[in-house]
């Protein structure tokens, strides 16, 4: 008989937080960055949260009929992902297109994949990317009534100024979500103290990225560079609404901080020497990848569990 003792993996100490509450939560925490986004670009962005939304939700329940599974669309995740796709996306790309991102995030990277739970990358980030790959001049095209130019990460790979105040604020083009780091902040906040996030990931993303970016980032130490750098390009929504997803980050404290710096470095790789210039979900995404890795090696070792000696020389 083994001497090991075996702890089933059930949970012992039950909490009142749900799926569905947590997902409330974080959509509470994603309005005052949807508003501003609404603000800057008009109804033309609420339709597009809209679409997103609706183009999410509908495809998970008709899913679950086919499959004859139980319906999941009251847990909420299917808002969330429409909502974060639509915030990840221009003011001017058309519905259609929208609605295909909606799609493929619920039938091919979560659906497909067992559900809620199962999928191995986060689904709104996995649709934002499959839209740059099928349609990029339409999901680079920020020029609208309001903003004519570069968006301030392209400006400032272009060798032009930036106005940071704009870009905290959020006066600036861009993605519908990435525009106003302040109402980024005030959604993390609140999901801070809702407890539905701590600081390890988000912490670790920002602090290696501005070390990178300090280092091989060609600007020195210059505060105002750092700055427009941490408040474009979906930086802040990225490191407190994306990285942090449950499904695809690790559930060691160790291996939160590990992820959060893996996220931080091939965000600042990929904006020093890649084409693009911003590169928020390409790394979120292949972070995402190294979970388990970085899970298998930091998981605390089992309560009980010897590990087996090495056989001496001499073949003791």
């Amino acid at each position: 008989m083994s001497d090991l003792y075996h702890v089933s993996s059930s949970p012992h100490v039950r909490a009142k937080d749900t799926t569905s509450r947590i997902m409330l939560y974080v959509i509470i925490a994603l309005l005052p960055t949807s508003i501003v986004g609404i603000y800057n670009f008009g109804l033309r962005a609420l339709g597009l949260i809209v679409v997103t939304i609706a183009s999410c939700v509908v495809p998970e329940w008709v899913y679950n009929i086919i499959v004859h599974k139980k319906n999941t669309i009251d847990d909420l995740s299917a808002v969330v992902t429409g909502l974060l796709l639509a915030l990840n996306l221009p003011s001017t790309l058309p519905f259609w297109e929208a609605a295909l991102g909606g799609v493929f995030a619920i039938i091919f990277v979560k659906c497909l994949f067992g559900g809620l739970g199962q999928n191995f990358m986060n689904p709104a980030l996995g649709a934002r990317c499959f839209l740059l790959i099928a349609f990029a001049a339409d999901m680079t095209n920020f020029v609208t009534d309001a903003y004519t130019g570069a968006t301030p990460l392209a400006a400032m790979r272009n060798g032009e100024a930036v106005n940071t105040m704009d870009m905290l604020i959020g006066r600036t083009g861009g993605t519908i979500g990435e525009t106003s780091a302040i109402a980024i902040l005030i959604g993390a906040i609140f999901m801070i103290l809702m407890g539905v996030i701590d600081l390890r990931i988000p912490a670790s993303y920002i602090v290696s990225f501005v070390v990178f970016m300090l280092l091989f980032g060609g600007h020195g130490f210059d505060g105002n560079y750092i700055t427009a750098q941490l408040c474009g390009g979906g930086l802040m929504l990225g490191a407190f609404f994306m990285a942090t997803d449950y499904v695809t980050s690790p559930i060691t404290p160790r291996g939160q901080i590990i992820f959060g710096i893996c996220c931080g470095i091939l965000t600042g790789l990929f904006r020093t020497l890649g084409a693009n210039a911003e590169g928020v979900s390409f790394a979120i995404i292949l972070s995402n990848l190294l979970v388990p890795m970085i899970e298998k090696v930091t998981i605390p070792r089992a309560f009980g569990q010897v590990k087996e000696a090495k056989k001496q020389e001499g073949g003791k």
